[in-house]
């Protein structure tokens, strides 16, 4: 699907034989039942596959510890939840170590060459680094309806509000993606 090394099929069979109590089968199933997408989000945000790994590893570690190992009342959206949070906590980590690498390496600031210009990666990174500075309720919406491709239904009941907020939400998430884009371009 993403031409990628990572699926959520390979993640769930090497869960199994760890997840062997009787008790801890519903996070087998919720593995089965959501992992795809689960995936699918994770690399839409993060753009590799190890990352992807860690982030999904990460949440499913936290719904098996979830309060005394008891099963979320929404799981689904405990796990897209869980899952966009340590995508965030990743790219934070990912601008914190650029930021610190490049203060002790200069690197000219010519950005005018056609070549760096088009540079998509370069863009999507930048982009991916102004998602992760939008607050935590623009950023949800964002990444449920754009990401993980969910409708404004789905999102409203797994954030708690309805589709109509959920829709202001995405409008003020992109108008304030565009302004720091574009000074980003500056």
């Amino acid at each position: 699907m993403f031409g990628k090394g990572v699926s959520s099929e390979l993640l769930v069979d090497f869960a199994l034989p760890v997840a062997a109590e009787q008790s801890q089968r519903w996070i087998l199933s919720a593995m089965a039942r959501h992992g795809q997408d689960l995936v699918t989000m994770l690399w839409r945000i993060l753009g590799n596959d190890q990352d992807v790994c860690d982030a999904y590893q990460s949440t499913f570690l936290q719904l098996a510890h979830y309060q005394s190992r008891r099963k979320p009342e929404h799981v689904k959206a405990y796990i897209f939840r869980t899952a966009s949070n340590a995508a965030i906590t990743i790219l934070r980590r990912r601008i914190a170590e650029k930021s610190r690498l490049s203060q002790t390496v200069v690197i000219p600031q010519s950005i005018d060459s056609p070549e760096k210009q088009l540079d998509s990666k370069l863009l999507v990174e930048t982009l991916r680094c102004c998602m992760a500075q939008l607050p935590d309720h623009l950023r949800d919406v964002v990444m449920l309806r754009d990401l993980a491709e969910l409708s404004y239904a789905q999102i409203g009941q797994m954030l708690d509000i309805t589709p109509a907020t959920a829709r202001v939400y995405r409008c003020k998430a992109i108008q304030l993606l565009a302004v720091w884009m574009g000074k980003e371009r500056d």
